[in-house]
This record gives C-alpha cells, sequence and structure tokens, in this order.
C-alpha cells in the first residue's frame, strides 16, 4: 500500500504488537496524522502518492544523510538493518506506566524474529554505510568544531564536526557528523547511594519543602559519614507556573534550566546585604516560612509549592534590589552570554507568562512566535522581569554546582544522579521557543497493554526527528550539555523514547496512536558525546518488557539499566524470583524507586490497601491481597535460602519488617550491580508512595515529605541521627559497597 511505503521512509509504524504473539494494527488516522505532523502531505490518496514519489526520489538523490555517525574505538555489535514499522516489520508495545513511571511495561518486541532493535532512519546514518553509497570519486571535506578543514575522515577528535561531498555529476550535500566514543567507561568500582525526591526531605532551615542548601547538606553528610557513592534526585526541571502549580517534576515548562523553587534563599551571597528598609521585610518572610515548614513537619500539612515559591519570589525580589559586587557581575555577565539566545528565551518567556498566563497557546497571537517583532517589543517592554528570570535560573545553577562540588569533596565517585523527563508541558517555556523541533498536535504515550488497556496519553508533545537530524541534534545537545554541568550521572526516563515514541493525536484517545522511529545511533551518538566530555555515567530506566536488541544496544555503549527487585523473576521460565547471581552486572539496582510501595508497604501488603481505598483495583481486593501476600513470600523464602535473614543488625528481630528491609538490601550486594540504590524513604520504614500511578486528586502525589513507619515526617537532622538508618547502612557497609571515602565516624 502506498501509504504504509510512505510511512516506512518517514519512520512511522503502521502497526504494533502489545505482546508477542499478537499484531495490531494502527488505524490510517493515526498514521496520516503522524506524518502531517512531520510535514508530509498525506491527507488524501493523491496527497500519498505524491509525497511518496517525492521522498524515494530524495532518497534516491541524496548524498548523505543530514546527520552521520562515526564511533570511535571499540566497534559496537552491528545491528539488524533497521527496521521502519511497515506491515511486515510491526511496531511494539506495552510501554511504561508513563512519564516518571516505575511499573508496567517497556516495549514489546517489534519482530518477533528480530535479533535486535532498529537504530536509525530509512538508510541508517552510519558513517561506513553513508560513505559506501557515495558515487566512485567523491570528494569529501570536514569542518571540524575547532574550525580545522581536513579531506579526510580519519582520525578525527569527539564531536559534531561539518561533513561536506561533492560528487562528479555536479551533486553536493552537506552533513552533520558526531564522532562520539562507542562506549562510555563503567564505573570505577562499585558504589551505593541514596535516592531521594530533593522536595520531600526538609530541614529545619527548608521553608516549606526541601531545597539545595538540605541537598547539599545531603551529600556531604552521605559522601563522609556513610561513605556513599551517589545521591539521585528527581528531575530539578523548571515547572509551569500557576495556581495551582502541576506538582509533577515529570511535566515541566523547561528541562534546561532549574526550577528556582529550590533555591536556598539565605545562600545567595547578596542575602546577608539586604538593607535596612527591606530587612524588615525579609524578616516576615523567614517567620512566614518557618510557619510554613512548621505546618508540614508538625501538623501534618501537605508540602505546598505555590506557598513556597510566593515567599521565596518575594524575598528573591529584595535580595536582587542589592547590587551584584564586580566578581559577582562578571559572573552573571559570562553566564548570560554562555546561555544566549537560549536563556533570553526561557527568560522572555517567563516574564510572558506573568501578563498572560502560562499557556502560549493563548497568547495573543503576535507573542506565540519567540521570533516576531511584538515579542521583540514585549521583551523590551518587560526587560527588568527578563533580567529577574534570568538571574533566577543563574542563581539555581550555581546552587547545583555547589551541590555536586559538595558531594565530590565529600569523597563520592559519581556524586549527584540527575534525571531527565520524557518531555515537557506543551504550553510551556521549551515548547514555545523551539517550536520548530516539536510535532505539532501530537502527544507522547503509551499504546494499550495489559497495565492500561486503554493506552496512554502523558499529554508532552514528542521532539520531530527529521528536525533534529536537520540540526545536527543542536536542542538534544544543549540540554544533555546543562544537565551535565552539575551531574556525576545523568538517569534518562523512559530510555526506549531514544528509539520510538508512541504518538497520539490531539483530541484522540491513546488506543489511536503509533510509533515514530528516532535515529536510536545518532541520540546514543550525542548522549556518549556528551557524557563523556562531562567524565559522567548514563543510567537509563528500561524496566518492563523492551523490544529486542534495545538493552543490548545501551549496554553495548556503555548506558547502565535500572533493575527493581520485584521485577527480577525468571519470566521465560520457572516465573520465580531471579537468584542474585543471574542479574545483570550494568546496572542500577534498587528495591523499589518514586513510583512504586515503598519496600515496608510491600512487605506489609499496605499498598493494595491504599488502592483499595482509593477504588483503583480492577479485581476482587482479596485476590490482590493473596497475589501481593504470595510474590512477597516467594522472594521471602529465596531470602532466607541464601541466609539474608539472620543476624539483623541494630538488634532488631529477625522477623521484624525491618529485619526483611535489611536482607533485601543484603540481596542487592550479593548481585553484580555496579551500582546499588537505597530509596532513602526506606530507611525510616516510610510506608507511602511519592507518586501513584493513575491517579490525580484522589492522592497527594509528589507532595509527601520522607516520613517514618507512624507517618510522622522526619527531617534531616533526624535523618542523620535515626538508628534505624545507620542499621541499614551498617548492611551496605558490610557487603563491601560504598566506592566513596572511608566513613567517619
Amino acid at each position: 500500500m502506498p501509504l504504509s511505503r510512505l510511512a516506512a521512509l518517514y519512520g512511522v509504524a503502521t502497526s504494533y504488537s502489545p505482546s508477542p504473539d499478537r499484531t495490531v494494527a494502527a488505524s490510517d488516522t493515526a498514521v496520516v496524522a503522524a506524518l502531517t505532523a512531520l510535514g508530509v502531505a498525506a491527507g488524501t490518496p493523491a496527497a500519498v502518492r505524491g509525497s511518496l514519489a517525492a521522498r524515494e526520489k530524495e532518497l534516491r538523490e541524496r548524498l548523505l544523510p543530514p546527520t552521520v555517525v562515526c564511533w570511535t574505538g571499540a566497534t559496537p555489535t552491528p545491528q539488524a538493518p533497521p527496521l521502519t514499522g511497515g506491515p511486515d516489520t510491526p511496531a511494539a508495545a506495552a510501554d511504561d506506566a508513563g512519564p516518571g513511571a516505575a511499573a508496567g511495561g517497556g516495549a514489546a518486541p517489534e519482530s518477533d524474529t528480530g535479533p535486535a532493535a532498529p537504530t536509525g532512519p530509512p538508510g541508517g546514518s552510519l558513517l561506513d554505510a553513508a560513505l559506501a553509497a557515495l558515487p566512485a570519486g567523491t570528494r569529501l571535506r570536514v569542518l571540524t568544531e575547532q574550525g580545522e578543514a581536513r579531506e579526510s575522515v580519519e582520525g578525527l577528535p569527539p564531536g559534531v564536526h561539518e561533513l561536506t561531498a561533492a560528487a562528479p555529476d555536479g551533486r553536493t550535500a552537506r552533513a552533520h557528523l558526531v564522532v562520539a566514543p562507542a562506549k562510555l567507561p563503567a564505573p570505577a568500582g562499585r558504589a551505593y547511594g541514596l535516592l531521594v525526591q530533593v522536595y520531600s526531605l526538609l530541614s529545619r532551615r527548608s521553608w516549606g519543602m526541601g531545597d539545595l542548601g538540605d541537598l547539599t547538606e545531603l551529600t556531604a553528610w552521605a559522601g563522609r559519614a556513610l561513605g556513599a557513592g551517589f545521591v539521585q534526585v528527581n528531575p530539578m526541571h523548571a515547572a509551569v507556573p500557576g495556581a495551582p502549580t502541576d506538582p509533577s517534576p515529570y511535566r515541566p515548562s523547561s528541562r534546561r534550566y532549574p526550577d528556582p523553587v529550590y533555591l536556598r534563599v539565605e545562600d545567595i551571597p547578596e542575602f546577608a546585604y539586604v538593607d535596612e528598609d527591606d530587612r524588615e521585610r525579609l524578616l516576615a518572610l523567614l517567620a512566614r516560612a518557618r510557619r510554613l515548614r512548621e505546618s508540614v513537619l508538625d501538623k501534618g500539612a501537605l508540602i505546598d509549592r505555590d506557598a513556597v515559591w510566593e515567599l521565596k519570589r518575594e524575598a528573591l525580589e529584595l535580595v536582587r534590589e542589592v547590587p551584584l559586587g564586580p566578581g559577582r557581575r562578571a559572573a552573571y555577565c559570562d553566564f548570560l552570554a554562555e546561555e544566549g539566545q537560549a536563556l533570553e528565551d526561557h527568560a522572555t518567556w517567563y516574564a510572558l507568562a506573568e501578563v498572560y498566563g502560562s499557556d502560549w497557546t493563548r497568547w495573543p497571537q503576535g507573542l506565540r512566535d519567540p521570533r516576531s517583532a511584538e515579542t521583540a517589543r514585549a521583551r523590551a517592554e518587560l526587560m527588568d522581569r527578563v533580567d529577574f528570570h534570568s538571574r533566577l535560573a543563574w542563581l539555581t545553577d550555581a546552587q547545583l554546582a555547589t551541590a555536586q562540588r559538595s558531594a565530590r569533596d565529600a569523597g563520592m565517585p559519581v556524586g549527584l544522579v540527575h534525571d531527565l523527563a520524557v518531555g515537557v508541558h506543551p504550553g510551556g517555556a521549551d515548547a514555545w521557543a523551539q517550536q520548530e523541533v516539536f510535532a505539532a498536535g501530537m502527544s507522547v504515550g503509551a499504546p494499550p497493554d495489559a497495565f492500561s488497556v486503554q493506552g496512554q496519553d502523558w499529554g508532552l508533545p514528542p521532539w520531530r526527528p527529521d528536525r533534529l537530524a536537520e540540526s545536527g541534534y543542536a536542542p538534544y545537545r544543549r540540554l544533555l550539555r546543562a544537565l551535565f554541568r552539575y551531574a556525576g550521572a545523568l538517569r534518562i526516563d523512559h530510555v526506549m523514547g531514544l528509539f520510538r515514541l508512541w504518538w497520539v493525536p490531539q483530541g484522540r484517545p491513546a488506543t489511536e496512536g503509533t510509533y515514530v522511529r528516532y535515529d536510536a545511533e545518532a541520540m546514543l551518538a550525542i548522549l556518549a558525546l556528551e557524557a563523556s566530555r562531562a567524565g559522567a555515567l548514563v543510567i537509563g530506566e528500561d524496566l518492563g518488557t523492551v523490544e529486542p536488541g534495545v538493552r543490548e544496544s545501551l549496554q553495548e555503549h556503555g548506558v547502565l539499566g535500572t533493575s527493581v527487585l520485584w521485577f527480577e523473576r525468571d519470566w521465560d521460565g520457572t516465573g520465580l524470583p531471579l537468584p542474585p547471581e543471574s542479574w545483570r552486572a550494568d546496572c542500577l539496582a534498587t528495591a523499589t524507586t518514586h513510583d512504586l510501595p515503598p519496600t515496608a508497604s510491600r512487605l506489609t501488603g499496605d499498598h493494595v490497601e491504599l488502592r483499595d481505598r482509593l477504588g483503583l483495583l480492577t479485581r476482587p481486593v482479596g485476590q490482590e491481597r493473596a497475589e501481593a501476600a504470595a510474590d512477597v513470600g516467594e522472594w521471602l523464602a529465596l531470602l532466607a535460602r541464601l541466609g539474608l535473614l539472620q543476624g539483623a543488625a541494630g538488634g532488631v528481630s529477625e522477623q521484624s519488617e525491618e529485619a526483611e528491609i535489611q536482607a533485601v538490601h543484603r540481596f542487592l550486594l550479593r548481585t553484580p550491580a555496579r551500582l546499588v540504590g537505597v530509596w532513602l524513604p526506606d530507611a525510616v520504614g516510610d510506608r507511602r508512595p511519592q507518586n501513584l500511578p493513575g491517579t490525580w486528586d484522589q492522592y497527594p502525589n509528589w507532595r509527601l515529605p520522607v516520613a517514618d513507619a507512624e507517618g510522622r515526617p522526619v527531617t534531616l537532622e533526624e535523618l542523620a541521627a535515626s538508628p534505624r538508618l545507620h542499621a541499614l547502612i551498617e548492611v551496605l557497609r558490610e557487603g563491601g559497597s560504598t566506592g566513596g571515602r572511608e566513613p567517619s565516624a
């Protein structure tokens, strides 16, 4: 069929497999919508035929694809020829529970017999393949990032260079040439670390939610006193302002710039020099912040980001009145120059949002274009506000860098592990400033599967793979570079999205979507390039069922996976818990995540009772209880057979829930996993998940402070003195999993 052939040539799938033995055709409506979002006319049979002829002619006459990839060093195992989701190669399916979610599946096999996942567009992007397709006698020229002209592609340094080709018949082409290390280095030794949602960890100095001052204290203490090797945090991306603000860190306004709500205002140097007239107002704000903090810690209130931001914004306005000293002014000017247009766009969006609201699609027509004359005039009129939001980005960037320095100074070999969300809010700053690289009228989600029979629409506009390739992946490069600036490692949520994403047409149910392929070869090359430049690790969230070849490709390029204890079973055989020696080594191994029940909740069955109270169960509660108990029972039986329930640390009973949590972490240490993560709330017996997928206002997602087994909030200071936490850390020390400095007394 012409439509199937046209879709294949643009990497749009026409079918998917919700399970290995079942293939479902994507609707023509979904395929046409995806092609339209890619700028391809496909609304009528005549349009399809015309677009197909034009695409075939373009590919036939094209000398080079817009971006080509050259791996340096050891060459990974070659992947299978790229598939494109045509009728004979059904695109796959069962995806995970949503952005930020850990439960559910990844992608089911795209082809039941295919040995590897497709990694590139039609025609491929590997340099060797691109050069082999050139006519004889074609002349090549490379202009390196450093401005050096070369007549050969041999021996190029890592970077994104410009490759030009001139064929004997007069045709010429220019391409971006990405030269990247074939494999990122493995972690230097084994390390354990803490996993924490920063907003949830309050100290007695917080303003109602955890902040970057608390994070800096946590890294210093965890590295020096506990011997931890890393601290993994939630996405720190800038949120969409509003009342109320969406509390989810996985649906931000911008992924490139951090959220100033995390600023520790008192740590800004100018804070100490607020003049007398404003000092009284500042003291009043501090008193209100204290009451807000006490309401969360002592009175059972939820974390209220809007209330926190209202106080901090007012305080930051006062602090901004203090002139910067010469050195600080120079540093700020350097930041503005380095960030350039991207920061100006970001700050302009926030300034305009103060006037017109936080959804740019509802602004006056002229302001919807960041390059319009109307926007330029508005920017000039709001220059004071633009400068304010630029200043906030600078201050937050600096405090994040301080937190990473604190971690490394404390002996952590990795330090902070930052989290990259799947996408951004459609009305936010990134979607406004980078409209040309987003697919208009489409949203990222997941197809129907056992987890969600209706599929999922995450409300995040996808990047256009064609525009990324044409730009040499510039938006992606800039994003990664910004995050690696203050990270020792980067976790990539739903890492399968480097290969393909489920596109849902706006206004249609998630069942009427289809997969669109990305050039994973280029996406991985850019990721490896920027990570290697930063000397950082990369951890991919690859939970659930993943199409064949994806995990292998990630592993071959040095991207670590994620393994959660409760999901590690012999799914192809007995279905029983996977013994520790059978786990993969190249991963971060944990007992739970922010989207799953805390370990205490799972061991006691509290997670079933919670979902029952909220009306979320799809089966009788008795059946759910029995299944959950059997699941836990099989794991406890394995822990007992391995002798891991004996000798509980801290003088606790071997039959207690605390002893079982210790045994779970002893088990993780028995695996070959290079990194072992401890969910910080597990260390004090917290039973409440930070996020309960499938809920909105039924549960206080992303608004709970870390608490003990009775639900009483626990401060950072109390954590540091917690006997239960130190008993669990002793288990990790005995297992030899530090990797940092020798813990101090």
